[in-house]
């Protein structure tokens, strides 16, 4: 089962960013809703892989120009990766139906300015059904884990203080 993945680039710097994904409390609290967080691995300054009840993952960080790429990965834990989904057959060949004939032209006066050799690109429902990739919908762990890893990601980029307030 591939991992389902969310990156995003915060407005933060990577040693601001570190300190919060570092610590065991601070990443249990963004990523509580998978169980009993455990850090397994730490690289400094830039990934730290985590393990929980129900999944397991990492925290990637990224120095850009104006803040910091995090990439925030998860995947079923060992025990409780679901079974592959079962592949139904294709249905036996089918004659595909005639394709419908070219519109008319249209006459125009804007058909002075089009380039003479742009040629409009085949859209993907007019390709056979064996050119198309076949999409797998989602699982019910790649909605939560999505959710999760989006609320997570933005908490870290929400500022835990008011710059200039009195108090």
């Amino acid at each position: 089962m591939p991992d389902t993945s969310i990156s995003r680039t915060l407005v933060k710097s990577p040693p601001e960013l570190w300190s919060e994904v570092s610590d065991l409390a601070a990443l249990a609290e963004h990523l509580g809703e998978f169980g009993e967080i455990a850090i397994t691995r730490l690289e400094a300054g830039s990934t730290v892989a985590w393990e929980g009840e129900t999944a397991r993952g990492t925290v990637a960080l990224e120095p850009t120009g104006w803040g910091t790429k995090v990439t925030l990965t998860a995947r079923p834990a060992a025990g409780d990766a679901p079974a592959e989904p079962v592949r139904v057959a294709p249905e036996p060949d089918r004659p595909e139906p005639a394709p419908a004939p070219p519109p008319a032209p249209r006459r125009s006066w804007l058909r002075f300015w089009r380039r003479a050799d742009a040629a409009p690109a085949p859209s993907p429902a007019a390709q056979p059904p064996s050119a198309r990739a076949p999409e797998d919908p989602p699982t019910p762990f790649d909605r939560q884990a999505t959710a999760v890893l989006s609320g997570a990601l933005d908490a870290l980029g929400v500022a835990h203080h008011q710059p200039f307030s009195r108090g």
